[in-house]
Parts: C-alpha cells; sequence; structure tokens
C-alpha cells in the first residue's frame, strides 16, 4: 500500500506499507541491512510514478547514501517506509527516509540520485519538465 502527499512545507512524499519478508532477513532473523535501502527504493518508485516521473528510472543512480539503523525488524513484521524529497541539485536529488516498525522508529536515513541519462558518462541537469515538477517537490531545500 502507496500513499503520496504534499508535506505541509510543499515537499513531496510516499509512504509504503509492507511486511518483513523472509529473503529481507540475515542469519540473525531480523532484517539485513540493505533491505532498509529497497524498502527506500520502492517508495521511490512509487513517488515518481504519482508524478508522471516514472521515465526516469534507469537514468538517476544513487550516488550517495546512508543509514542509521536504530532497532531491529523480524520476519513479518509490518513496517511503514516514508520518502520525502528534501533537495533539488542542478543534476542531483536528495531524498530523506525513515522505517518504521510495530515498535517504532527502526532506521532513518538520505539518499542521493543524479540525473544520468542513457550513454551519457557523467551527470547532466534536470530536464527542464522534470525540474517544474521537482522543484515543487523540494520546497526550501533547493540548491
Amino acid at each position: 500500500m502507496a500513499t503520496p502527499d504534499a508535506t505541509p512545507d510543499g515537499r513531496f512524499e510516499a509512504t509504503v506499507e509492507r511486511r518483513v519478508e523472509w529473503h529481507d532477513t540475515d542469519a540473525a532473523g531480523h532484517q539485513h541491512h540493505s533491505a532498509v535501502l529497497r524498502w527506500a527504493e520502492q517508495a521511490e518508485a512509487e513517488l515518481l510514478r504519482r508524478h508522471g516521473l516514472a521515465r526516469l528510472f534507469g537514468r538517476t543512480p544513487r550516488v550517495r547514501h546512508e543509514v542509521d539503523y536504530r532497532a531491529r525488524l523480524w520476519f513479518g513484521e509490518c513496517v511503514r517506509t516514508r520518502l520525502r524529497v528534501v533537495r533539488l541539485g542542478r543534476a542531483s536529488l536528495e531524498y530523506a527516509f525513515t522505517v518504521h516498525g510495530e515498535s517504532g522508529l527502526a532506521a532513518e536515513g538520505r539518499v542521493v540520485v543524479a540525473h544520468v541519462p542513457p550513454g551519457a558518462s557523467a551527470g547532466t541537469p534536470w530536464p527542464d519538465d522534470v525540474r517544474s515538477a521537482l522543484d515543487g517537490a523540494a520546497g526550501a531545500g533547493r540548491r
């Protein structure tokens, strides 16, 4: 289940709810560290689809990510991932995300993506139509 919204400060966000599946866990029985980033990407995909930007898939490689893990999430547990746009750069975009489990905050982090069209060897400025859509999303976080 996904819910995209504009936050009160004008930033766009998406919230995705799911369960921790068997393939999301490690040998200790809790979420594998990489599962949190997949859940953030799931929320990102939902956000882009809902705002007509699905064409960016394959054009926005991750150039930085950081995650602070706060609690373990166990197989079968319901989790809610919230992702929002916090900064729009010339050729990059920064998201912030949180992952909550049944006991509260389990992880929080940030992901920076760059705009790199097929065939390009480096980041290029966002096309005007994409910038217009993202400008409203980034709100005060623009740089």
